[in-house]
């Protein structure tokens, strides 16, 4: 944790879950910027922030934290930005019910008078929510973009510029930038394209044919990623009252692909991500017809699944936090993965070769086998004794 200091006031700020190892802030130099702009600080005057304020994509809460006052609605798609937030407001002694905590999923506040926005990774994550926000804007509403420079493309301001109004930005800032949108009233309010759909390709087993639904910002939301095709085509043959966890499911063919394999396997669908979730339980029931069987957990992996109840774990998993490259990821899913599978229940994952995830599996387990193998890919195999 570490000491963020803000025109409102200093503020003890931390990532969720809380790693002592990990040197990685909880906020960056765009969290910085927007808050001296909106403080008046340096350029124009202050922002009346006494209307109805909304923080879209506060990675781990250091804005909503820092306009609490404000009484602020925060949405994020992040379950573990929002349990950030959560601590960080308690661990600065501001009433959690000052902060408005929503998805991406749930529908935006109906008027809003200032917008802020952290500019996502994700460009169809942006798309999808400027286009649910729009008919909350009005021609007076202050709407500021932030981001590090290399997060803001010509591609972000006209995405601005379209579905919101003119824009514009401002000069480089310890390599950040703000982005400025005046509301056009009179642009048309279109609903957002998303979610995408595809079918997967013939050749990758129970997988072969299933329809796919994908809201903005999973991975690889427009196709298959060449990673996940290597797994499918590499699935455990079992039969039987299995309990399956597809963890980090992203857009769920994995998961439901093994349903398809052993429809007797109960599948529990788990991802930190609102738009993933939502994805995986479309997904599910455009190929199944019904949820009978399946669970669907947005939550920090399988951390509240109990110990010794799963029988196999299909796993991809990610080793990037936004911009940052982390091996902090894999190994607390790893480590989760141990504690949930009974003796004999099996972890399988997919990854590159170069992240050597065979030295941490056989750490944790004792034991790794490569199931099967390309130039670029492993499929390894744990089994808790």
């Amino acid at each position: 944790m570490n000491w963020f200091s803000a025109p409102s006031g200093e503020f003890e700020l931390g990532r969720y879950p809380e790693d002592p190892r990990d040197l990685l802030r909880a906020w960056d130099a765009a969290d910085e910027y927007v808050l001296r702009h909106l403080a008046g600080i340096d350029d124009a005057e202050p922002t009346d922030l006494s209307g109805s304020v909304v923080i879209v994509g506060d990675r781990w809460g250091a804005l909503a934290t820092a306009l609490a006052e404000s009484r602020p609605v925060q949405i994020s798609d992040s379950f573990l930005g929002q349990e950030a937030t959560r601590t960080n407001l308690a661990r600065n002694d501001a009433d959690p019910k000052w902060v408005r905590l929503l998805s991406t999923q749930d529908a935006p506040p109906e008027r809003i008078d200032v917008l802020i926005v952290r500019v996502p990774k994700n460009l169809a994550l942006l798309e999808d929510q400027l286009h649910r926000l729009a008919p909350g804007v009005h021609a007076d509403t202050v709407v500021v973009g932030t981001g590090m420079t290399t997060e803001i493309h010509t591609s972000t301001l006209k995405l601005f510029e379209r579905i919101i109004g003119p824009t514009r930005t401002s000069l480089a800032v310890k390599k950040a930038r703000l982005i400025f949108a005046t509301p056009d009233p009179a642009l048309p309010r279109t609903p957002s394209p998303w979610p995408h759909g595809y079918t997967v390709p013939d050749g990758l087993g129970a997988a072969s044919g299933i329809v796919t639904v994908n809201h903005a910002g999973i991975f690889c939301a427009d196709r298959l990623d060449i990673g996940t095709r290597f797994l499918l085509r590499n699935l455990p043959r079992r039969v039987g009252r299995d309990r399956v966890v597809d963890l980090g499911c992203g857009n769920g063919v994995v998961g439901t692909a093994a349903m398809l394999a052993n429809p007797r396997s109960e599948v529990l669908f788990v991802d930190e991500s609102h738009q993933a979730v939502a994805s995986a339980r479309a997904t599910f029931a455009a190929n199944l017809g019904t949820d009978a069987g399946a669970e669907f957990v947005v939550g920090d992996g399988v951390t509240d699944v109990a110990p010794e109840s799963v029988d196999l774990i299909l796993n991809n998993p990610p080793f990037h936090t936004h911009r940052a490259t982390t091996e902090g990821i894999s190994w607390r899913m790893f480590a989760g993965s141990r504690a949930a599978l009974r003796s004999g229940g099996e972890l399988w994952v997919i990854g590159n070769r170069h992240l050597g995830y065979h030295v941490k599996l056989r750490r944790l387990f004792g034991n790794c086998e490569i199931v099967a193998s390309d130039p670029k890919f492993v499929v390894l195999r744990a089994v808790k004794k």
